[in-house]
């Protein structure tokens, strides 16, 4: 059976640490780091994120600033808001929850963030920073992938790699950090012409595509390591709900190891969140 990456216990090892490094940094500077979250209407599932969010903010010892706007919000007054939390020196985050309503473009909201206080990791600057290996900011489920990944792979060196997704969130950073590890990485998607053949020849393979159980247990090879970072409620044949991922789990057995749904990736998120905040704290007093 393929090894089970437990996100849930790596994500609690995490937020220790970044609980410790908020403590050492109020005891050496007496600053406490801001995290501000902005939610524009009430879009059921962004309010349950924003609950955990918040909730973790606080257990690790950082002050939560909230700013829940009304669905009507233009984007002139979002826009306003997000420079004020720009000039305000006790905010070190701003996370602005995804998706807006329809009258707000996120382009512009995401681009108007202050690049060091953005820890979502989408500013086109950390965006380049990335590309390029030279630091800034890294988006939080890519980070959080990586990291359960450095949990089964000590050498990354010469692996192949095989992303599935294009998106600016996850594929195409995730393909960033592996090849920054010196893997030789193929990105992939949806319409990739002989996708089941790509991904059999994959030592890691990292499925955020966003369709369930699209990737089957022929398509993984024997001893590859597979990160599902896809997430689909469904209805199963007795009319039941549940979570899925984006790979077939109960028919990977022979994979090295895997990340479950839920309980992989998904925890990981949020750490990494709490995470980049403390190190956008820090670069305040490290200069």
């Amino acid at each position: 059976m393929a090894a089970v990456i437990d996100g849930r216990a790596l994500a609690r090892r995490m937020s220790e640490e970044t609980r410790a490094s908020v403590a050492a940094l109020r005891a050496t500077h007496g600053l406490v780091p801001g995290l501000a979250v902005v939610l524009v209407g009430a879009d059921p599932a962004s309010e349950v994120y924003v609950a955990r969010k918040v909730a973790e903010t606080t257990r690790a010892g950082m002050r939560s600033i909230e700013h829940r706007l009304d669905a009507a919000t233009g984007e002139a007054s979002l826009l306003a808001l997000i420079a004020d939390l720009n000039a305000d020196p006790a905010v070190h985050g701003i996370l602005v929850q995804l998706p807006l309503p329809p009258q707000i473009d996120a382009g512009p909201v995401l681009d108007a963030i202050d690049p060091a206080k953005d820890v979502d990791g989408f500013h086109p600057v950390n965006v380049g920073r990335l590309s390029t290996g030279t630091g800034g900011l890294v988006p939080c489920t890519p980070l959080g992938c990586l990291k359960l990944l450095d949990t089964v792979i000590e050498d990354y060196r010469g692996l192949a790699a095989v992303v599935i997704g294009k998106s600016n969130i996850v594929g195409k950073p995730v393909a960033m950090l592996l090849l920054e590890r010196e893997c030789t990485v193929t990105v992939t998607h949806l319409a990739t012409r002989g996708l089941a053949a790509i991904v059999r020849a994959a030592d890691i393979v990292v499925a955020a595509a966003g369709s369930p159980r699209l990737v089957r247990g022929d398509w993984i090879k024997p001893g590859a390591v597979v990160i599902d970072v896809g997430i689909t409620r469904v209805t199963d044949a007795e009319g039941r709900q549940r979570l899925v991922g984006d790979v077939a789990f109960d028919e990977i057995g022979h994979a090295r190891a895997a990340t479950p749904v839920p309980g992989g990736v998904g925890p990981m998120t949020i750490a990494c969140l709490l995470a980049n905040t403390a190190q956008a704290a820090w670069a305040t007093v490290d200069g």
